[in-house]
């Protein structure tokens, strides 16, 4: 049975329409996990989180790809879900990454995210033993029946090798639970057809920094990002400026700093970031095996893209 709608309804005359209302609008940070002699640094997250919302970060992703959740334990995942609610106490939006390949897995992680005080929920796409568009449809809303927070859908077909249809989204936009989805498929096209059948009843957030401008020009209403790990308000300011219609003013922060996102990526995620933000000083450890440090070249690399945008003086 599903649980109660969180929604908003509009009623002009006798025709009433249900509203939803988006997570957040703006920038939301994928945030690293800083860890510590092998286990979570809290102290260091704390800060981490601080420097976020001092930045004008709308919410904070905990245990997203960007966090390490796939290397994380179940203890882990749920202390750093229950850590980010109380340190960030209401201050901004809290959604935690609870997905996972195995439905029952993810509803545990869910149920616990919510107890934990979280605003809302991401989750990703079944992975490696993947499924059908029949299966996604089962397994999300079996999920969205089973929870009271709303649930952005994570589609990053590069990790998962499985995505979404635009028919799959419009099927899954009808459950009121099921907010939106943070987009990092870059597939345009299937993000278009996407907006344009569901009409406001489906939210879409880039998955990508590199895609951020233009696809809020189409309707996206912000990003869930790695590079705002470094540079929190240029990003909040690049979103703001986009929600407010001024793409050319956005699309210079978003061209300035275009190859330090690339550069960002150079690696697989989050070995860079992490790396970027060592060089910055913020001291977040290293990623858990089996990544690993970044190798010279690119690391190099990583500097050079950094030193262009003053990130990194010597």
């Amino acid at each position: 049975m599903r649980k109660p709608s969180m929604n908003m309804t509009r009623c002009v005359g006798k025709d009433c329409i249900n509203m939803k209302t988006p997570v957040f609008k703006g920038s939301a940070t994928a945030i690293v996990t800083p860890f510590r002699e092998g286990k979570i640094d809290f102290k260091k997250l704390g800060e981490l989180i601080d420097f976020q919302i001092a930045g004008g970060t709308a919410a904070i992703v905990i245990n997203g790809t960007t966090g390490e959740c796939s290397t994380q334990t179940i203890e882990e995942s749920t202390a750093a879900i229950d850590f980010c609610v109380k340190h960030i106490n209401s201050r901004v939006k809290v959604i935690a990454g609870t997905g996972s390949n195995d439905t029952q897995s993810a509803l545990f992680m869910s149920q616990s995210a919510e107890k934990s005080g979280a605003d809302a929920l991401m989750m990703v796409t079944p992975y490696y033993n993947k499924t059908t568009q029949q299966g996604l449809i089962k397994h999300f809303n079996f999920l969205a029946d089973r929870v009271n927070l709303p649930i952005i859908l994570y589609n990053v077909p590069s990790r998962t090798g499985l995505s979404f249809t635009a028919e799959t989204y419009t099927e899954l936009a009808k459950h009121p639970n099921i907010n939106g989805v943070k987009e990092a498929s870059g597939d345009f096209k299937l993000i278009g057809n996407t907006l344009a059948a569901c009409d406001g009843d489906f939210f879409v957030w880039s998955g990508n920094d590199e895609d951020v401008v233009p696809l809020m020009s189409i309707g996206g209403l912000g990003i869930i990002s790695v590079l705002s790990n470094v540079i929190p308000a240029e990003v909040a300011q690049m979103t703001k400026l986009c929600l407010d219609g001024d793409y050319g003013k956005a699309a210079k922060i978003h061209l300035k700093y275009f190859d330090l996102i690339d550069k960002l990526f150079i690696e697989v995620n989050p070995i860079p970031v992490k790396t970027a933000l060592n060089l910055m000083g913020m001291d977040v450890g290293e990623p858990r095996m089996p990544l690993c440090e970044m190798s010279f070249d690119n690391l190099e690399k990583l500097k050079k893209a950094m030193k262009r945008v003053g990130l990194l003086i010597e």
